[in-house]
């Protein structure tokens, strides 16, 4: 292993402990984004790995829900009401999604606005 190899691994592992809740938060949803964008590019094929990123993106805005339902959590109550408003309808769609009876279309869109509020930028679909 050269120096320069060993200097990246360090910076790599340096860089992960640094990571905010905020920025641990935008990587997880935009990965997530990514995985079902690229399941449904995919066609019928990668179906079963749409289902699989559906099923995380569920369990995310799940996991949002109950943080922000906790008395503790420090974002204004205004905008916690809109967050958990936005789970349930992650919930609802994304089942009509996997019955093939709603577009997958506005779940993206609402990752893209999370992700713009969160990264302070404008997002591409």
């Amino acid at each position: 292993m050269n120096a320069q190899t060993m200097a990246k691994r360090a910076y790599a592992q340096t860089a992960q402990t640094t990571k905010t809740p905020r920025g641990i938060e935008y990587e997880l949803i935009a990965r997530i984004t990514h995985r079902i964008k690229a399941a449904a590019e995919g066609g019928a094929s990668a179906y079963p790995k749409l289902v699989e990123a559906l099923s995380d993106n569920h369990r995310l805005w799940t996991t949002l829900a109950i943080d922000v339902a906790d008395q503790e959590n420090e974002l204004p109550q205004e905008l916690r009401a809109q967050i958990f408003y936005l789970a349930e309808f992650v919930q609802q769609h994304t089942n009509k999604v996997l019955m093939k009876k709603a577009r997958l279309a506005p779940l993206l869109e609402i990752n893209a606005a999370i992700l713009r509020g969160l990264g302070g930028r404008r997002v591409t679909r």
